[in-house]
């Protein structure tokens, strides 16, 4: 019975060494401490590593969905860019006509159901803008704003500082925080 204990006991302590490196056990089937400690230090470290490793992509993994969800904001924002871009053409070409019109014929009967239709286009228009914000940049008594206004020429006058926009020949717009045109204007220089 003791010999089957002690049987026993060589097979459970086989088993615990089966897998340790031949060089780690001494002869009499136990491991060397020194081995041992520098092992489990490797290990530790490896551990140490490797959850340094899965914060790294934990955050690299937050940081591109941060960004995926701005650039769906965005798309989503100023998917109508290019379309806007294309409509102010006929917004300008609608203030044309109106500015085209002489005053006196505003009240004409022939030609004021004509005006009345350019101006509600317009004034509708206008409201879509605003309704995607899509809004207009204020200019003529502002300084120049290079990020907004465009410098088309210089005007003489001693009426206003040097560099305020005095005349607009283009009207500019931003959509949201966006510049979609800038305004074409005429600056302000000493004479």
């Amino acid at each position: 019975m003791i010999e089957d204990d002690k049987q026993a006991a060589d097979e459970a302590v086989a088993k615990e060494l089966d897998g340790v490196p031949a060089d780690m056990i001494d002869d009499e089937g136990k491991e060397e401490e020194g081995s041992l400690s520098d092992a489990l230090s490797a290990l530790k470290d490896d551990l140490d590593k490797a959850n340094q490793d899965i914060l790294y992509a934990r955050a690299e993994t937050q940081n591109v969905r941060r960004r995926l969800e701005k650039d769906i904001a965005d798309a989503r924002a100023y998917a109508a860019t290019g379309f806007a871009r294309d409509i102010l053409s006929v917004y300008d070409n609608l203030v044309r006509a109106i500015e085209a019109i002489p005053p006196d014929l505003h009240d004409d009967p022939r030609m004021k159901a004509m005006v009345t239709g350019i101006e509600a286009t317009q004034r509708e228009v206008e409201k879509v803008f605003a309704s995607h914000g899509i809004t207009r940049i204020a200019s003529t008594g502002l300084p120049l704003d290079p990020n907004q206004h465009q410098a088309m020429l210089e005007i003489p006058t001693e009426e206003h500082e040097p560099g305020t926009v005095v005349q607009e020949m283009q009207s500019g717009w931003m959509i949201k925080n966006r510049l979609l045109r800038p305004a074409m204007v005429g600056v302000a220089k000493k004479p």
